[in-house]
């Protein structure tokens, strides 16, 4: 018989974490909507106001609500997107958990997909934003960042184009 590990209890802080992120996940709160102040949510959750603190830094930390300090301070619910998920897949490639080689062989993998979708979904609109960037590819290159801002371009349009919001730039 295989040997099992202790099961350990759900600590308070995530819990209401948990709870926090499905009110905000349903929609209960907005994004830019500031969440009740801790002692409100203690009173709430029947907790302390230390486990109100710790679940609100785990929601900071996970992209859900931004903390502001002063008189109109308090926790205010974000508007969800990516940018959380890019910041992870930084920190993995700084702490050397994924690479470049890696990445590359996943973009071999993802892009061949990318065209077909764009290619079904392709309309008149469609094709003169993706001529208009292919053509200002062709400009001198004027610096770096301005080269890679126009190589991105497309990338940014096939995508769109794939109808799937995983795919669509930040």
């Amino acid at each position: 018989m295989p040997r099992f590990k202790p099961i350990r209890q759900l600590r308070i802080s995530e819990e209401v974490a948990e709870q926090l992120k499905q009110s905000i996940v349903s929609g209960h709160f907005k994004p830019g909507e500031k969440l009740p102040p801790e002692r409100d949510l203690a009173d709430e959750f029947q907790v302390s106001r230390v486990a109100i603190r710790e679940a609100l830094r785990k929601l900071e930390h996970a992209g859900f609500i931004v903390t502001r300090q002063g008189a109109t301070g308090g926790a205010f619910v974000t508007d969800l997107n990516f940018e959380y998920l890019v910041n992870a897949f930084l920190d993995l490639f700084l702490a050397d958990k994924i690479s470049i080689p890696e990445l590359h062989h996943v973009r071999l993998l993802i892009e061949p997909e990318v065209a077909r979708l764009a290619a079904s979904n392709i309309t008149p609109q469609y094709a003169l934003r993706l001529k208009e960037a292919l053509d200002i590819e062709e400009l001198p290159i004027a610096s770096l960042s301005v080269d890679v801002d126009r190589k991105q371009s497309v990338h940014f349009i096939l995508a769109e184009m794939c109808g799937n919001r995983f795919l669509k730039p930040l």
